[in-house]
């Protein structure tokens, strides 16, 4: 019979990890896209696997310059990851066309599927194109109907909604109004809605209405926290919560990774710290 030394676990003795999917573009300056889903994958202590959409050049100032990947590499690369790393949740990020929209929709519609997290990446926050116009009618007709959450900031709920988004009171109708044109859970990210000292995120999936809280950290970039936030709901799902414990947490993880930026040359980066994980541990009233 032969031992294992010490500090060499066994093979049963290794820990599993969940395992979540990323369906996104990749950001060449690392502050978004795969990047930072890959980054808080790993920071929560989630495998981490991806499906790139798109090559962006790109930095934190702007988009310089962006190419596709064929529809069916795009698709090659998702069945690739199902066959041997089955997720236990999913993410999509930039999709751009309609085209790769309808073929993530269409694998996605197919017999049972983990939990789907759309982040209908339209606008990037230094106001790069990233969603085809044409591709927004496919994205709610195809997409967000197969979705457990979308999580649209102010700019992308305006045009899931048609209309101006101008209060918090304005967030809460939207969430309702989302879940209602697309029967997918919503939470209506309020960063970009500065009507007071706290960012108001609101989440409704059908039944509850919550309100996240958390105090506007000044002179911070927000480059990446739409795709990280997302990212981290993915994570705690594939980790076993419910939705809306996995939305509470991933807002303290997004807060911590505002709160905790460095600097990297003259820019702001999000921290993705491994304490994060603590973060499993919500509860409500």
């Amino acid at each position: 019979m032969t031992h294992s030394s010490r500090g060499n676990p066994t093979r049963s003795q290794r820990i599993r990890l969940p395992i979540a999917l990323t369906i996104a573009g990749s950001d060449s300056g690392g502050g978004a896209g795969v990047q930072a889903d890959l980054k808080t994958f790993a920071a929560l202590e989630v495998h981490g696997t991806c499906a790139l959409t798109c090559v962006t050049a790109q930095n934190p100032r702007a988009v310089t310059g962006l190419q596709p990947i064929r529809a069916a590499l795009v698709l090659g690369q998702i069945e690739a990851v199902f066959a041997e790393l089955p997720p236990a949740a999913v993410k999509t990020g930039m999709l751009f066309s309609a085209e790769l929209i309808r073929r993530v929709a269409d694998y996605f519609a197919r017999g049972a599927r983990p939990p789907l997290i759309v982040d209908p990446v339209m606008v990037a926050t230094n106001g790069a194109v990233l969603l085809q116009p044409g591709a927004i009618r496919v994205l709610k007709e195809r997409l967000l109907p197969l979705a457990t959450l979308v999580t649209p900031n102010l700019d992308e709920a305006e045009i899931l909604v048609g209309r101006k988004l101008r209060s918090v009171a304005d967030l809460e109708a939207a969430a309702r109004e989302i879940h209602q044109r697309f029967g997918c859970a919503a939470l209506v990210k309020g960063g970009h809605l500065r009507s007071g000292p706290l960012a108001t995120d609101i989440f409704f999936d059908g039944r509850k209405i919550l309100r996240f809280n958390a105090p506007f950290v000044l002179d911070v970039s927000t480059h990446g926290t739409g795709c990280t936030y997302s990212a981290a709901v993915a994570a705690f799902l594939a980790c076993g919560e419910s939705l809306p414990h996995a939305v509470a947490a991933a807002k303290r993880y997004i807060t911590r990774a505002i709160r905790q930026s460095y600097r990297a040359a003259e820019y702001t980066v999000l921290r993705h710290d491994p304490a994060g994980r603590r973060s499993r541990a919500v509860h409500f009233p």
